[in-house]
């Protein structure tokens, strides 16, 4: 079976916060990605779901965006929005920083989900049971600038104030509740005030339109208006010596009728332990002996629906960058990887996920590329 291999000649996602903060003279950074030198304040937006391609498709819904300096970037596998925050906020891909997937098995817990921090899938909460530096190791970004002397600020939703992905991955910095585009906008402008500053900022909805109706539909295209409008708000406000950077941790595809219920489906339930990762990006772990003849059933029931390899193999292909010893056993015996517009789906254990038509995590150039859009003030 031919293994996707990582196109290295398109930038990482990993790479925006520490060129920004390069850009602004913050001492201990490197890259550039085109950025201008002798800036003074650096924002970068994170518009959750914003696929390079889906932007180039509905780019008259978006002029302002669209037209900006743009180029492409990966978001890394799995293409998923906890390893998207964490690139952002670490400068580091998966195998490094360690949020390997929407869900992944932290040995002596179980199956974590990285969002809603409980036992995946539906189990108790692990707020008080799993710190969040035990499962993000790395220094951020954030905290690296802040303490240099740059004022930074994280500009999110105020329900995401305090919660441990937000304090395993984008630490560091004041954070700002905000409620709406009205206040987002505003704060980002607000908080590029003093010199030198660095901004993070996050938008959801447009992922969760694609969710919940798909990418590209009429409700989708409706928000993609909003965020565009939101683009041109902060670009308008933007003082002198500063840049916004327009970024998204995924793109997104719509699952068709070839998606697979693993949990109807018992000849792949033998041998496996504990499943993670998502409906387009899966985490296979396996009974002690058993991952051989795990791995002949997957590749046999899915065939060409998904890339099932063995975990050493997707670590040897580069799917997950260099990868630190302790995030190793997070990382499934097998990946499964979904192709085309197919889907791994868990429709008694995962419900909700699985009820969703818009998808991503996987290898496709809809889910992989995002775009990097520039504006200077």
């Amino acid at each position: 079976m031919d293994i996707p291999v990582p196109d290295e000649s398109v930038p990482h996602l990993a790479r925006v916060v520490p060129s920004l903060l390069r850009a602004i003279g913050t001492p201990g950074f490197t890259g550039s990605l085109g950025l201008r030198d002798g800036l003074a304040r650096a924002c970068v937006l994170l518009v959750d779901g914003l696929g390079w391609e889906l932007l180039d498709q509905h780019a008259e819904d978006a002029p302002v965006l669209a037209g900006l300096a743009r180029t492409p970037l990966r978001a890394g596998y799995p293409a998923t929005t906890a390893a998207g925050l964490a690139a952002l906020g670490t400068g580091a891909e998966s195998g490094e920083h360690g949020m390997v997937g929407y869900s992944f098995e932290v040995p002596g817990t179980g199956v974590l989900n990285a969002l809603s921090w409980c036992h995946h899938p539906g189990g108790p909460s692990l707020a008080d049971a799993l710190a969040p530096g035990e499962v993000q190791r790395l220094p951020t970004t954030f905290a690296t600038a802040a303490d240099a002397g740059v004022a930074v600020s994280v500009v999110s939703a105020a329900e995401f104030a305090g919660t441990p992905l937000t304090r395993a991955v984008l630490h560091g910095g004041r954070y700002v509740g905000v409620h709406a585009l009205g206040d987002l906008a505003a704060s980002v402008i607000a908080a590029l005030g003093p010199a030198p500053a660095f901004c993070y900022a996050y938008h959801s909805e447009l992922d969760k339109l694609g969710h919940i109706h798909g990418p590209g539909t009429p409700p989708w295209r409706m928000q993609l208006r909003q965020v565009d409008r939101l683009v041109e708000s902060i670009v308008d406000g933007l003082p002198a010596g500063a840049v916004l950077a327009v970024v998204a941790d995924h793109g997104m595809v719509g699952i068709d009728g070839t998606a697979v219920d693993l949990d109807a489906a018992p000849e792949l339930a033998a041998g496996v332990r504990a499943l993670g990762g998502e409906v387009r990006a899966r985490h296979v772990y396996t009974m002690d002996g058993a991952t051989e003849d795990v791995l002949t059933a997957w590749r046999e029931t899915l065939g060409d629906r998904a890339w099932v390899v063995r975990g050493e193999e997707a670590i040897g292909a580069g799917w997950f960058g260099r990868v630190a010893d302790h995030v190793r056993p997070r990382i499934g015996d097998l990946v499964a990887a979904a192709r085309g517009r197919s889907g791994l789906l868990r429709r008694a254990a995962e419900p909700m996920e699985s009820g969703l038509i818009g998808q991503h995590g996987s290898h496709s150039t809809a889910e992989q590329l995002v775009p990097l859009a520039l504006a200077y003030g």
